[in-house]
């Protein structure tokens, strides 16, 4: 039996985190990184994406930053060889990168719905897809994350129909593909995270209404009301919940979604 200690200890091991750059991604991508584990972040933006490398590996930490857009599979097929390239293998990936533009769906164009679509879902897919592959090559099995939301199971607000759909489907991707890769000892779970207090959210806090019927303010009011532990998580939260999943903390447990939301879904 292995020590507490050991069992959380990630060092050897590297882990890809899309979106990895601020709010959620950020804070899952810094305990990867205090467990021991090389972290790469994969990034659209590869100036924000060395930036945050940069002020974690200023902390002693194994973080580095590969430009990718998950949504096109070129872009992905780039990231898996890159990081293998550079570290050898691929033992965990955490799905994280999302958008969420609010928009009512009579002023939803098919462009906005598509292109949510392609980053929320396609890219669970392709990452998924190509990095599955890697780890089934390497033959040591793997842990796949799926960053998911409270919308998986009961929609938080109107504006959100394309998000929602998404969301929805990644969670019925990840038990399907958790069937499906179970025998190659790679354990596909997700989070499911309710309102966190992220730099995207303090933006829309900060924001004016872009579509009627859509009051920010007013909607992160509401959800902070229903919140039973009345306040909104932090990134940390999601961070030390992946780093269970990614560790043998978790290794009787795929196909499995944990909320992390103070609450919020009892109300």
């Amino acid at each position: 039996m292995k020590s507490m200690a050991n069992i959380l200890n990630l060092s050897g091991k590297t882990a890809i985190v899309t979106g990895g750059s601020v709010g959620i991604g950020y804070g899952i991508v810094y305990r990867l990184a205090e467990t021991g584990a090389n972290v790469v972040i994969a990034n659209k933006t590869e100036k924000e994406g060395l930036r945050a490398a940069g002020e974690i590996a200023d902390r002693g930490y194994n973080v580095t930053a590969i430009a990718a857009d998950v949504s096109i599979e070129e872009s992905v097929k780039r990231m898996v060889d890159q990081t293998v390239k550079r570290y050898g293998a691929i033992d965990i990936l955490v799905n994280n990168a999302g958008i969420y533009p609010e928009i009512p769906l009579r002023q939803m164009s098919l462009s906005d719905f598509e292109k949510v679509i392609a980053v929320n879902l396609k890219g669970v897919f392709l990452c998924t897809k190509y990095v599955s592959e890697q780890m089934i090559k390497q033959g040591k099995g793997g842990r796949i994350i799926n960053i998911t939301s409270i919308d998986a199971l009961h929609p938080s607000s109107v504006g959100l129909a394309h998000y929602d759909a998404s969301k929805h489907g990644v969670w019925g991707f990840t038990k399907n593909v958790a069937l499906e890769l179970a025998p190659f000892k790679i354990w596909v779970n997700a989070i499911a995270p309710g309102g966190i207090l992220t730099p995207g959210v303090r933006k829309l806090q900060q924001s004016v209404p872009t579509y009627e019927g859509i009051d920010v303010q007013k909607m992160l009011e509401s959800l902070l009301e229903k919140i039973p532990m009345k306040r909104l998580g932090e990134p940390d939260d999601i961070g030390k919940v992946a780093v269970f999943l990614a560790s043998d903390m978790a290794s009787y447990m795929t196909g499995t979604q944990i909320i992390v939301d103070g609450g919020v879904l009892l109300t």
